[in-house]
């Protein structure tokens, strides 16, 4: 299959965030019989459903922690991996951080679809991250049966200044970037 031709989309079983597990199943996986560990310093974690987990250093600093990733939404490798890593670091934002690095997710069907092909999205995922000024500092990549693309984002925020998303409105502000409105294609 010539890479012009090669439509993503055909290989994913759902659309994007589409493929989540319901939050009644999540319920019953995430429940356990184990006595909670209880950290004060960490301050939003996976009880209250949020973007991000917010950790205090106690410094009046806090790391943001969040993983997102997904199987494609558009059949162009590059925007698939624009869009996905731009998904990912848009948490940190939401929960009034700035990221600082990211660690890319990668599962790619090596028998159906070509190395190349991953490596369109991952530069896509590459170029989202230049655009919000981080790099790109590694990552982790499996041999799996449907394609997979995303990020492990980290940020830092003033533990004064951490939105958690009871404390939203949706009156706040998305500030646009260059990111969100780009098409570039390498396929021309």
């Amino acid at each position: 299959m010539s890479e012009n031709s090669i439509r993503l989309t055909q290989y994913s079983h759902g659309a994007g965030c589409g493929c989540k597990i319901s939050p009644k199943v999540l319920e019953t996986i995430l429940h356990s019989e184990q006595a909670k560990f209880v950290d004060p310093n960490l301050l939003v974690g996976n009880e209250t459903r949020d973007d991000a987990a917010v950790y205090d250093l106690g410094n009046g600093t806090s790391v943001i922690s969040t993983t997102d990733f997904f199987m494609p939404i558009v059949d162009n490798p590059f925007d698939f991996g624009r869009i996905a890593a731009t998904n990912a670091i848009s948490d940190i934002f939401a929960m009034g951080g700035k990221p600082i690095m990211a660690i890319a997710i990668l599962g790619w069907p090596i028998n159906k679809l070509s190395p190349e092909i991953a490596r369109e999205v991952t530069e896509g995922g590459r170029y989202a991250c230049r655009q919000a000024g981080i790099a790109l500092a590694g990552g982790h990549s499996i041999d799996a049966p449907e394609p997979i693309f995303g990020l492990a984002v980290t940020g830092i925020v003033p533990t004064e200044r951490v939105k958690k998303k009871q404390y939203r409105t949706s009156r706040m502000q998305t500030v646009p970037d260059e990111t969100a409105g780009d098409r570039r294609s390498y396929h021309g």
